[in-house]
């Protein structure tokens, strides 16, 4: 039962104490930062690889890096971003290895029993049109987007997972909603 309760209190407890004892060799500490942010790194390299099967090994890679270079974090509040710019240089790594990219009309998307075939080609046609568009945009923008969109981050905390002023990332960012705003335009 003090195990039970060790462990909630683990998952209750903020990045700083979490990290702060992943970095004293506690595994149960680590396990609970993987739980924390595995979807939050899935979902950034899913968007980064342009849904390559790969997303699973890299964000495993990734925590395996982590789990190495512990030591090396600086602050153990700001674990997050260290974990994001870990699976960021990981996925970019990847990209560049696998050149040319994933082609999203390669992949398929089931669609769901209550949609029309219509509605089903439709959308797949918007989601083809939106991956094309990502594919377009400097590396910056794309992350900035992708980080922004998908992941939640406020300018703030795209700011210092870039490792860029917080008005360039609004810059980049405004930049990339532009660009997709114009080439979506047909999809409004």
């Amino acid at each position: 039962m003090d195990v039970r309760r060790s462990s909630n209190a683990l998952e209750r407890a903020d990045d700083a104490i979490v990290a702060g004892r992943a970095m004293d060799g506690d595994v149960a500490a680590f396990a609970v930062l993987v739980r924390r942010y595995t979807p939050v790194m899935r979902a950034y390299t899913h968007r980064m690889l342009n849904a390559s099967a790969d997303v699973d090994d890299i964000v495993q890679e990734a925590f395996v890096t982590a789990w190495q270079r512990l030591p090396e974090l600086d602050d153990p509040a700001k674990v997050k971003s260290w974990l994001m710019r870990i699976v960021s240089r990981r996925a970019v790594d990847r990209l560049r290895a696998t050149r040319p990219a994933v082609d999203i009309d390669d992949l398929e998307q089931p669609a769901p029993s209550h949609a029309s075939p219509s509605r089903v080609a439709e959308a797949k046609a918007e989601v083809q049109a939106l991956g094309a568009a990502l594919n377009e945009l400097p590396e910056g923008q794309r992350e900035c987007w992708v980080l922004r969109e998908i992941g939640g981050y406020s300018y703030d905390e795209i700011a210092e997972e870039l490792d860029i002023p917080v008005s360039t990332a609004r810059g980049l960012l405004a930049r990339a909603r532009k660009y997709i705003i114009v080439r979506m335009e047909e999809w409004r």
